[in-house]
């Protein structure tokens, strides 16, 4: 020990009455719920914590820069035949009642904020009548179809569980009527049972693949007349009535497990498992949606899913109202898809991704499926982009022999050691011949 450090005294003195008063007051300052409680912004419709919004009703500046044409909508009744009316006034959510610092600081200025709903991210309220659909239900009220899925529901002794694996299709298809067959539901949707006994129709009104008849028809009817891209949608009645008034829509493919097995998968067991069943015993049974999991299950399963393909597919390639039709359930009105013709700026989609999962009412993030197939579609997007070859048609043959011909090892050490900032030097022929391709 230096000579100029003391030893420490112990034990230590008692905490003084001062540090005593600190650390409570500490305590009770980030213990307060406006500390961590939060809430939406009226401007911008993100979540915020409650010691960073000030209510609307405090603000010193009026909000008539928020106006906007094109960008709101009433919702219209069944009987309602008039045109479709926007809301009056400042384009703000009327759920929330306060604003964030981001937008309160845009708003003194005189400055539209970049995330502000009025820059084309209004999205509206969700009616009920779209509240509350099953996962089948979903698919059935869907304009455009982009994945192919397999549920399986597992019972144990009391217990029920589910697990979706989707597969998902950078082809969409675009439904000219809805709902779709129950032939053609079953080529993209395939349900297995597994349990000790044969599932019962209570059994059944559990599971994710629950299909009640009158709530879709009703979702239809509703987004038939507010949503912007289902106004030319023709409702087959024909199709509605071969679904069930309450029932699972496709075959479901039963397997029979023993009763001491339990509902949990083997490779999903631990050595710390202490109980063998998983899920509830009354009421919705809880299930996951899986991405990753398609791969293995292609690999080790025999079953499939067919591919159905449109006869004018739907790219989700600069496409705007692609997630509105994908989620009418979150785009209520079709409006605030990605990269649509009412934003003022530039937002990348990632970027819209993310303000999207911060909605101040949580349905983007406590939705089943939207964030996988978001992070799906960016991963597809980001593979694509990123490989492009632009090349004279003449030279292309040339071209791809040479890149064919490469050294990857050493193509890959290059590359190492040029994003590090050496500047490389090549000495051997095929550090010369990959050098050329960098100088192109």
């Amino acid at each position: 020990m230096r000579g100029s450090e003391s030893a420490p005294v112990f034990p230590p003195k008692p905490p003084s009455e001062k540090l005593l008063c600190t650390i409570a007051h500490n305590f009770c300052r980030d213990m307060n719920p406006t500390a961590f409680e939060e809430a939406g912004c009226a401007v911008c419709g993100q979540s915020a914590i409650l010691e960073e919004l000030t209510p609307l009703r405090d603000l010193t500046f009026p909000l008539d820069i928020l106006e906007g044409d094109g960008v709101t909508q009433m919702e219209r009744g069944f009987n309602d035949h008039e045109e479709a009316q926007e809301i009056e006034g400042p384009v703000v959510d009327l759920a929330c009642d306060s604003v964030c610092v981001e937008c309160e600081e845009h708003l003194s200025k005189g400055v539209v904020p970049p995330l502000a709903l009025a820059n084309g991210f209004w999205i509206g309220p969700i009616p009920e009548v779209l509240q509350g659909l099953s996962f089948a239900e979903k698919l059935l009220v869907a304009r455009i179809r982009h994945n192919r899925c397999l549920v399986r529901v597992s019972s144990g002794r009391a217990k029920m569980t589910g697990n979706v694996i989707m597969f998902s299709n950078p082809i969409l298809k675009v439904y000219k009527e809805l709902p779709p067959s129950r032939a053609e539901l079953e080529d993209v949707l395939a349900f297995i049972f597994t349990g000790p006994v044969q599932p019962t129709p209570d059994d059944f009104a559990r599971t994710p693949m629950l299909v009640r008849r009158n709530k879709v028809a009703d979702a239809l009817a509703w987004l038939k007349i507010n949503h912007r891209d289902y106004c030319d949608l023709v409702i087959s009645e024909e199709h509605l009535r071969s679904y069930d008034l309450a029932g699972v829509p496709v075959v479901v493919d039963y397997k029979r497990t023993e009763l001491d097995d339990g509902n949990k998968l083997p490779s999903e067991l631990s050595v710390h498992d202490s109980e063998n069943d998983e899920g509830t015993e009354i009421g919705p049974c809880p299930f996951t949606v899986h991405g990753l999991a398609a791969l293995d299950h292609l690999m080790t399963e025999e079953k499939t899913l067919g591919i159905g393909h449109s006869a004018q597919p739907e790219s989700m390639y600069d496409n705007p109202q692609a997630y509105p039709q994908m989620f009418p359930w979150l785009f209520s009105y079709g409006m605030g898809g990605f990269e649509n013709e009412n934003i003022v700026g530039r937002i990348s989609e990632e970027s819209h991704k993310r303000k999207l999962l911060l909605y101040h009412d949580k349905r983007f993030q406590t939705d089943v499926y939207f964030p996988i197939v978001a992070f799906n579609h960016a991963q597809m997007k980001s593979s694509s982009t990123s490989s492009f070859l632009v090349a004279k048609h003449a030279k292309f043959p040339d071209i791809a022999d040479r890149l064919l011909g490469l050294n990857l090892p050493v193509l890959s050490s290059i590359s190492e050691r040029m994003i590090e900032g050496e500047i490389v030097k090549p000495v051997t022929q095929d550090e010369n011949l990959c050098a050329m391709k960098f100088g192109h």
